[in-house]
């Protein structure tokens, strides 16, 4: 019997929807598509696809579009539709009929998305940190507003970047220890693996694309649809107690927004409960896929 907890993922490279992607992967058994968000990366799933493994699950976690080692859109498309694209021929690559989607913030647009896109190719689908998209864009209260002003910040290309790297990522460490309190930076693995993958030219630009590519929502009508439509396949939602970029009471009031069951679960962390209590995080969501 292999001894998952001791086993360093493979790194698989795929071609896929005119992305090189570069994966993590371990275990064998029904696919599980890891998605990280912003700013993160595919090594901080690896608790995840060790217990994913170990419950007989094969995980898979890419780099998203854009986030090194993977490779950048010659078309500079980062919008949802091209990561529901993604996921999708991931999943095709991978030989898989169907598979469970765990997104974390960007990734789990990209997991919303790709259920719209194709909800017959997806089981179940675990969203951490962000509630469903139309909850977010059109019902967000006024705290939430607050607290989403960096959105607003990252439209301005040039300027973002430029003050997100100054003082080596002085900036973006602040934002994520408000996303987060109590996370910790110094000498973190995770932080520094991040920052150098960020100060590769380019990267940093290409992941603030995610957020200056929501502006096309509002004139693309299959976008908003990706984006908006009620989910058709189950669905646990996982918040933070005390995230402080996403707000826990943005959690409520979306039932309706989810056709085939939607289950949630709080956890007392804040926005990146997968760094912070990865063990908790992994029980969540094998429970609910093995349900």
């Amino acid at each position: 019997m292999t001894d998952y907890y001791s086993a360093e993922p493979e790194r698989l490279t795929i071609a896929a929807n005119g992305i090189d992607f570069v994966c993590l992967a371990l275990g064998e058994g029904p696919l599980v598509l890891c998605l990280h968000g912003f700013p993160d990366r595919a090594e901080n799933f690896v608790p995840l696809l060790r217990d994913l493994a170990a419950a007989g699950f094969r995980g898979v976690a890419p780099y998203l579009r854009g986030y090194a080692p993977t490779s950048m859109p010659d078309d500079g498309d980062y919008t949802i539709t091209a990561l529901a694209m993604d996921v999708i021929a991931l999943i095709d690559h991978l030989g898989a009929e169907r598979a469970a989607l765990v997104g974390h913030d960007w990734g789990a647009a990209a997991a919303y998305a790709a259920a719209n896109l194709r909800p017959d190719r997806i089981s179940r689908i675990v969203c951490a940190s962000v509630p469903h998209l139309r909850r977010f864009i059109l019902r967000p209260t006024f705290a939430q507003i607050r607290r989403s002003s960096y959105i607003l910040a990252f439209q301005f290309a040039g300027i973002a970047e430029r003050r997100l790297m100054k003082d080596d990522f002085a900036q973006l460490e602040k934002a994520v220890a408000t996303a987060a309190p109590g996370l910790a930076f110094s000498n973190a693995e995770w932080w520094i693996s991040l920052k150098a993958a960020f100060a590769e030219p380019g990267r940093l630009t290409a992941a603030l694309s995610y957020y200056r590519g929501l502006r096309k929502l509002f004139g693309d009508a299959e976008l908003w649809r990706l984006a908006t439509a009620p989910v058709a396949v189950p669905a646990r939602l996982i918040y933070g107690a005390r995230d402080g970029a996403i707000g826990a009471e943005m959690f409520s009031r979306q039932e309706h927004l989810f056709t085939a069951g939607l289950d949630i679960q709080r956890m007392e962390t804040g926005h990146f409960m997968q760094i912070e209590q990865p063990a908790a995080f992994a029980q969540l969501v094998i429970d609910f896929l093995q349900a």
